[in-house]
């Protein structure tokens, strides 16, 4: 069964790469919309409340997900057609591609209000108070950071945990992004979601790492830079892990990522990760093509691990 696992997270892939996101009835903007009326329900100013609400929600999705591995579980046809489809549903490797080109588009054209009107479509930043290096650094931040999210990560779980780890992944995933601010209305109802994605991301995101320092030669950049860069910069970050592919982005870029940035809750004040130049247009194109290596190299080893797991499952039966 673990060749139809392997098989489907590479279909998975494909179907992103060639379909993109699916355009009507999009499985995860509906667990959105149920996540939001949960939230209506039960939302409270504490940590409990917040706490189960993340269990509901993600317990659901990992129990939605035990019943299509069972389902799929009949043959390794069945398995691969089930564990493709959730990959597909789960990644976002083709949007982000597309949101990252588009931006690199408009700052390359000097279209600054252009920009900044896109730039909602990446991330959380202020757009308004950024000018075009400002939307350049946010542009390849959040590149590097959702290649680790949303491409390297759910592989990582799918390959692991087959379609529970896929849905469970993508469930936490999205709750950190609508619940897990430090704005004053999600500080603590926020909490549980948040932590939860940062346990949840702590192996891919290393992994994601790993393989932007190998792969930054194919984009002309350097396994070296990226390699000192991410054990040099990460730990100060204040995320456990997005700290640590940005990091690894910036060496492998050669330029400067971090610094003041400016949400709509705040600023904060990050370390500077790399040594380089400020980015630019040009880098932004550059961070989409690692962020294509980095996938392509994240599906051949999800592809890898989970032929092996069963593999090593058998071996530890046998020693028992």
């Amino acid at each position: 069964m673990s060749v139809g696992r392997a098989v489907g997270l590479l279909l998975g892939v494909a179907a992103d790469a060639v379909l993109g996101d699916p355009r009507k009835y999009h499985p995860v903007a509906g667990f959105g919309r149920v996540a939001a009326a949960v939230e209506r329900k039960v939302y409270r100013d504490h940590r409990a409340a917040g706490a189960a609400h993340t269990a509901t929600l993600v317990g659901g999705a990992v129990l939605a997900g035990i019943a299509v591995e069972r389902l799929g579980k009949r043959s390794p046809v069945l398995q691969a057609l089930t564990t493709a489809a959730a990959t597909w549903v789960v990644l976002g490797g083709s949007s982000l591609a597309d949101e990252g080109t588009a931006m690199g588009r408009e700052l390359n054209g000097g279209d600054l209000a252009a920009a900044r009107r896109r730039l909602p479509h990446l991330c959380g930043r202020e757009p308004a108070r950024l000018d075009t290096m400002g939307l350049a650094k946010a542009t390849v931040e959040s590149v590097a950071e959702n290649t680790s999210d949303a491409v390297v990560a759910p592989l990582f779980w799918g390959a692991v945990a087959g379609v529970p780890g896929l849905l469970g992944y993508r469930a936490a995933n999205t709750l950190d992004a609508m619940v897990g601010h430090r704005s004053e209305r999600y500080r603590r109802f926020g909490w549980a979601a948040a932590r939860l994605d940062d346990l949840a991301n702590l192996v891919p995101a290393r992994l994601a790492a790993l393989l932007t320092a190998a792969g930054a030669p194919v984009v002309g950049g350097s396994s070296g830079e990226a390699w000192r860069a991410w054990r040099r910069d990460a730990a100060a970050h204040p995320s456990p892990n997005a700290g640590q592919v940005e990091a690894a982005f910036a060496g492998a870029l050669e330029i400067r990522l971090g610094g003041r940035t400016v949400y709509s809750h705040g600023a904060e004040d990050r370390p500077v990760l790399g040594h380089g130049r400020n980015p630019d247009a040009g880098h932004v194109t550059r961070a989409v093509e690692l962020s294509r290596v980095v996938g392509a190299s994240a599906a051949a080893v999800s592809a890898v691990l989970a032929l092996l797991r069963p593999r090593r499952a058998a071996r530890r039966r046998t020693s028992a």
